[in-house]
């Protein structure tokens, strides 16, 4: 009977001794071709040759004793089963990530990696103006970029990708916290000759019979300048979708229609020239809400906090 349940335990021993197939590596190379359909950006990702990344992936199939992923050529796909233990191979890695944090933080709760992610309407406007006070003010913190739309940028965050995103509030709040970091008034962009560009202040009303220029689809900007327009009869122009404020802005240049720029993306160097004018609206002025948000279960608290009031600071002088 004793040798019997051993033998039963045995397996699950070796795991517990470290002799197991199956370890966090496995999982993370798993989660990179997961994310990328591709051995070899996979590869990159994880910083070993692709024979390798494959090599260990068949290795954790055998000791699992499933297929997780079709391989195609050109093509890689997650099968039925790969497709389930996805969201379990994030949340070990999440969690395992959240321990080594835990455990530096307890040193110094303002060093390491801090992974930041912010939505493509604010990253390159926000981050020269705030970027130098980060590394004087926190010099032991390593901050990394990343980003990605608001719906992208949000999922990175559940997933443990990300440990903090700045983007456009409200925003679905389920597991999640946020703090308010500053508002940002809404500008017009129109071409230099047009009408509008020699008034001092632009109404909502005069834009009436405009046609508006917007981003695509996925960035919550193209949903503001919508909900700030509503009350008046103006037309999207649907035949240009804009993948950039930069793109929105030749676009107005070249006199295909006005659009809204929130006001960091109207300063200095983005300000009005190069055939385009960006007046201010009357009062009152829309604006938009931008704020971090983050897990409520995250061991970063401190670490936000200290990023956000840096920002904070550097956006109300």
């Amino acid at each position: 009977m004793i040798d019997s349940a051993y033998e039963a335990i045995l397996p699950i021993l070796r795991d517990d001794w470290g002799y197991s197939p199956m370890n966090l590596r496995d999982l993370r190379y798993f989660v990179a071709l997961a994310d990328t359909k591709h051995f070899g950006k996979a590869a990159e990702r994880s910083f070993v040759s692709q024979p390798t990344l494959s090599a260990q992936l068949k290795k954790l199939e055998n000791y699992l004793g499933v297929q997780l992923i079709e391989r195609q050529p050109r093509r890689v796909t997650l099968t039925e089963t790969g497709a389930k233990i996805l969201p379990l191979a994030r949340r070990i890695l999440q969690e395992s990530d959240e321990i080594i944090s835990l455990a530096r933080n307890e040193h110094d709760p303002l060093s390491g990696k801090l992974k930041l992610g912010l939505i493509p309407t604010i990253g390159p406007y926000l981050l020269p103006l705030v970027a130098r006070r980060l590394r004087k003010q926190l010099p032991q913190l390593k901050v990394m970029l990343y980003e990605y739309q608001t719906q992208q940028l949000l999922e990175k965050l559940r997933d443990g990708e990300i440990e903090v995103a700045i983007l456009a509030l409200p925003v679905p709040m389920d597991g999640l916290e946020s703090r308010e970091l500053y508002h940002e008034d809404f500008n017009v962009a129109v071409p230099n000759n047009h009408p509008l560009a020699k008034k001092a202040h632009i109404k909502l009303d005069d834009l009436s019979g405009e046609t508006l220029l917007l981003l695509e689809d996925g960035h919550c900007l193209r949903d503001q300048a919508l909900d700030v327009c509503n009350r008046i009869d103006v037309k999207e122009n649907e035949d240009y979708r804009a993948t950039s404020l930069e793109t929105l802005r030749q676009m107005v240049a070249a006199g295909l229609g006005i659009t809204l720029l929130p006001d960091l993306a109207t300063r200095g160097p983005f300000g009005s020239g190069q055939g385009l004018a960006v007046k201010e609206f009357a009062r009152p002025v829309p604006t938009r809400t931008v704020g971090a948000v983050w897990r409520k279960s995250t061991s970063r608290t401190e670490a936000i906090n200290a990023m956000c009031e840096v920002i904070k600071t550097a956006m109300a002088e």
